[in-house]
């Protein structure tokens, strides 16, 4: 409940309580807030019993934690044994190398003889936007008739 509470918060929590109620009244106040929160947990332990008295033999492991959607789901994970096969599964494909080689194909970084030349981008004729030597100064640019 109160886990992201820190040392200097705790301190200052402190510090204010008794300057609210005074150190004589502090220890009366401390007392009867534990004595409260004691038959807080009485009644819901007592209500989770009734609870499950009334739902029967079937249910006597039953928890109340198991009602919290992600505890549920990792509960009855943990306990089906296909678990083990998607685990496999998952790790022997990899996603990444996938996606680089689609990426690669796409990209036709990797001519493949045994796709068609369709495919990969290449029609036989040279890629115009695929220059490997850099222009002369005095040269013109390409000229590509689908471009105009």
């Amino acid at each position: 409940m109160f886990n992201d509470i820190g040392a200097l918060e705790l301190v200052v929590l402190v510090v204010l309580a008794v300057l609210i109620f005074g150190p004589d009244k502090l220890p009366k106040l401390i007392q009867d807030i534990s004595g409260f929160v004691r038959k807080i947990r009485d009644f819901s332990e007592n209500a989770k019993q009734d609870i499950r008295t009334e739902l029967g033999p079937e249910f006597k492991d039953f928890e109340f934690e198991d009602l919290n959607p992600k505890a549920f789901i990792r509960k009855h994970l943990a306990e089906n044994e296909d678990l083990k096969e998607l685990k496999e599964l998952r790790g022997s494909f990899d996603l990444r190398k996938e996606i680089g080689e689609v990426a690669d194909a796409v990209h036709s970084r990797e001519a493949d003889a045994s796709v068609p030349a369709a495919v990969n981008g290449s029609s036989g004729a040279p890629d115009l936007r695929k220059r490997t030597d850099p222009p002369a100064p005095g040269d013109r640019p390409p000229f590509d008739a689908d471009a105009t």
